[in-house]
């Protein structure tokens, strides 16, 4: 199984200081991976080190690979923020439609036609559990949903980008148990078919979701148990 993302003693700096690091792990394609430590680790941080989005004054070096290329940060290259996508923990919903939101990411990335950036949207609507709720209403207010399909209607502006690899941040972390459930069964169901990088204070739910894990305090790549998987 080929990496899509590989990832060498990178570690993220505050001036000569080290915050975070070093950590070398790699994602195979279709994998599931959890980046597991305490909190305060710099488990969202090493997120945003892969897609470039640090906060000012932060650096980062080590070396970053995907799909075999080695990525050079500070260029301001959008191709880097359709292969790798992140989705935030707390879910970004713009004003607008759900159409509109949906579309996002796509009208600022891709060059494509309408029809087929519509069709991208309602694949991605469809692989994140969102579809069935929302296809007869896609021009209604996306902020008249609830937290649990904001999350979901986020997961699907990430896959209309057809991306490399999604990093997910706690992506339930503010939801109720129901709506946790739902995004779970979301995220379950990308299993074998994208790679994925998630980070979650609850080892219970890496333990659902993930075939390995990253430690940030033991940073080796670690397969679960086979019953996980």
């Amino acid at each position: 199984m080929d990496n899509v993302i590989t990832v060498r003693d990178l570690r993220v700096l505050d001036g000569r200081k080290t915050l975070v690091g070093p950590v070398t792990f790699e994602l195979p394609g279709g994998s599931t991976t959890g980046l597991c430590g305490p909190s305060g680790a710099g488990k969202s941080t090493v997120l945003r080190a892969l897609v470039d989005l640090l906060p000012h004054g932060l650096t980062r070096d080590g070396d970053v690979e995907v799909q075999g290329q080695a990525i050079r940060y500070g260029k301001g290259d959008s191709a880097l923020r359709s292969t790798v996508v992140l989705v935030p923990q707390t879910p970004v919903v713009f004003g607008g439609s759900i159409l509109d939101n949906a579309l996002f990411g796509l009208r600022h990335l891709v060059r494509a036609s309408r029809a087929e950036m519509r069709d991208r949207v309602e694949q991605a609507l469809r692989e994140a559990g969102l579809w069935n709720e929302v296809s007869g209403r896609l021009d209604s207010p996306a902020q008249a949903l609830s937290n649990g399909q904001r999350q979901r209607l986020c997961l699907a502006r990430a896959l209309a980008l057809e991306p490399a690899a999604l990093l997910l941040d706690e992506p339930t972390s503010a939801l109720d148990e129901r709506s946790r459930d739902t995004v779970e069964e979301s995220v379950a169901a990308l299993r074998g078919n994208r790679t994925v990088l998630l980070v979650s204070h609850d080892p219970a739910q890496v333990q659902r979701l993930c075939d390995r894990t990253v430690s940030l305090e033991h940073p080796e790549t670690l397969a679960l148990s086979a019953a996980a998987a």
